[in-house]
């Protein structure tokens, strides 16, 4: 049976107030002096999840998760306003010289995926390695994917996503939906309407996640806390209304800039919210990168496969650069 490693509680949680109104919940777990390793969760909105600490070895690493602007325990809740992905690379290092950190390791997923390939092309020498999941590189056909009629996600799951556009007014295009679904979130008039708006994109996210949900998940939404479902529909929208905040194929335009760092891409063949060509085109440009491909899996770290490729890459970047540093 695949496991995760053990379960482990932060010992040392704090808030880290930025210049523009923020203030960003963070933690720390593992053993202080180990290998610093910053954890960006995906989304965006998503927030730290209950066991992320665990596709680390405690013993190795010092583990570091924050919650980003507008979601989880971050403060203020919610808030669009300064939340772009400027503030974000700009709080990353404003916590790596809070923690008296010189450079550490980043693992991101799907969208924390993004931000990690960011960080280290906004600042190579800070960045030891990294280790992506579920790639999403932000151009128009990774959003396309998502959303578009015409992309995989739609083509998969046309029933589903029948329900998520069913509001919509054709023609369906990505920017359009996007455009629709801001408009109800900011319907503060219309509660009945906001609230049904958050739980269709939420479920629209949900269904795609996995090959198989779990008996009773995907298709009800009064079991999901209703405060992940707001912040990950409000800023996931934001966020894809904007097209990330970057320049169309920025990443792999800047691609060498990280190509002497090494990498590990982890991504589930039937990855159906963030395409398996984005990690394939990735790992091509990347001359210092290792993919590996689960190939019985989708996009969420629940899969089994896909968390047992995340504690392999960690062991084996944790030996890597042990054995770089002696």
């Amino acid at each position: 049976m695949k496991r995760l490693y053990p379960d482990t509680g932060s010992f040392n949680s704090d808030r880290l107030d930025t210049l523009d109104g923020h203030s960003l919940y963070f933690e720390q777990s593992g053993n202080p002096d180990g290998i610093p390793v910053l954890f960006i969760h995906g989304g965006p909105g998503a927030g730290l999840s209950s066991n992320y600490t665990r596709f680390f070895d405690a013993n190795r690493y010092h583990i570091i998760g924050f919650e980003q602007r507008g979601c989880g325990r971050s403060r203020p809740f919610g808030s669009l306003k300064n939340n772009t992905t400027a503030h974000l690379l700009d709080d990353i290092q404003r916590l790596r010289s809070h923690l008296g950190i010189d450079s550490w390791l980043v693992f991101g997923g799907s969208w924390g995926s993004t931000l990690a390939l960011l960080t280290a092309i906004d600042a190579p020498e800070r960045v030891k390695g990294l280790i992506l999941r579920g790639v999403f590189l932000g151009r128009q056909t990774d959003r396309d994917w998502f959303l578009s009629p015409s992309g995989g996600a739609a083509q998969l799951f046309p029933e589903h996503y029948a329900a998520f556009t069913s509001a919509v007014a054709s023609p369906l295009t990505s920017e359009r939906i996007c455009q629709w679904y801001q408009r109800a979130f900011e319907d503060s008039d219309n509660d009945v309407k906001r609230l049904a708006a958050l739980k269709r994109w939420y479920l629209w996210e949900e269904r795609l996640s996995r090959l198989t949900l779990p008996p009773g998940t995907g298709d009800v939404t009064a079991h999901y806390p209703v405060q992940l479902m707001t912040s990950l529909a409000l800023l996931e929208c934001h966020y894809l209304t904007n097209k990330c905040f970057i320049e169309e194929n920025y990443i792999l335009d800047n691609i060498d800039k990280i190509n002497h760092i090494p990498g590990t891409i982890v991504q589930g063949r039937y990855d159906v919210i963030c395409k398996m060509e984005a990690a394939y085109t990735l790992s091509q440009a990347w001359d210092n990168s290792e993919m590996l491909i689960v190939p019985d899996a989708g996009h969420s770290t629940s899969e089994p496969g896909i968390g047992y490729a995340l504690c392999r890459a960690t062991r084996d970047m944790a030996r890597f650069l042990r054995e770089k540093e002696s």
